[in-house]
Parts: structure tokens; sequence; C-alpha cells
């Protein structure tokens, strides 16, 4: 990082706050996460997806235009409250926004490593959260098909 970023649950992080090798490593990391998440012979990814899960992230509105490369995802508004003990971000009713994707997870839960590793580099390099929320459960049924 160069430039002073934004404190930690302020501002998302921009291009100018970042280093050329920042930008380099957000990129790679939105890639990665993309092939995680959504990766099939289509794209030259091949995993043994063996069940469904379901992730969910909670944001503020604002800063949701950060995972906006996501497909088929479910956005649902809500509003939150945080009482950070800082004082820094304290949210009384934020505008905030819940993602949901559904993906396939491999032996030995490898792909959700992955993606709670992808999701804190994209936090820290530009979402910015204090504590970004994100949550991965199994689904015992589906209608989608892999």
């Amino acid at each position: 990082m160069v430039n002073n970023p934004p404190e930690k649950g302020t501002y998302l992080i921009t291009e100018n706050y970042r280093s050329d090798k920042g930008n380099e490593l957000l990129i790679k990391a939105k890639d990665v996460l993309f092939a995680l998440l959504f990766g099939d012979d289509s794209n030259h990814v091949s995993f043994t997806r063996i069940e469904r899960e379901l992730l969910t992230l909670t944001l503020p509105r604002f800063k949701s235009e950060s995972l906006n490369f996501m497909q088929a995802t479910t956005e649902i508004s809500s509003l939150g409250t945080w009482q950070d003990p800082d004082s820094v971000s304290n949210d009384s009713r934020a505008d905030n926004i819940i993602l949901q994707v559904e993906y396939g997870e491999i032996e030995g839960e490898l792909i959700g490593d992955g993606i709670v590793t992808t999701l804190s580099l994209i936090n820290n390099l530009e979402i910015n959260e204090q504590i970004l929320y994100a949550r991965m459960i199994n689904v015992e049924q589906s209608t989608l098909i892999t």
C-alpha cells in the first residue's frame, strides 16, 4: 500500500492508494475468487466438485461494486448495526447488501479455504472493512444442476 489509505471501516481503498504490485495482486485475487466460485471447462478450470455450498457476504452497499465481477449472485438489501469498539465505523441501520452465491465444493473443503484467502486479500486491498463477514454453509438440496 502507498499514500496512507483510508482507515479500516471507512471508505474503499481505490487504485491511487495501492502500489502497482498491490493493484496486480487485487486483480489476481479477484480472478482466483471467480475461478473458485464459477470456474469450469469453459474458462479452463477443472475441479471435481462433490457438494454444493452457499457463500453469504454482508457488506456496505456502497462497497459492493468491488465484487461486481461475480455472476449468478443473489443480492438482498439489509439494514445492519455494528458497534465498533474503537468508534471508527459505528453503524446504526446501515445500508448493507447481502450477496449469496452457490458454488461447488471439492474434497477437503479447499474451495472454501481459497475463498477465505481471496476475500481477505480483496478486503485488505479494496473493500477495507474492519470485519468482512462471509459465511459458507452446506446446501442439502438445490435446483442448480452442476
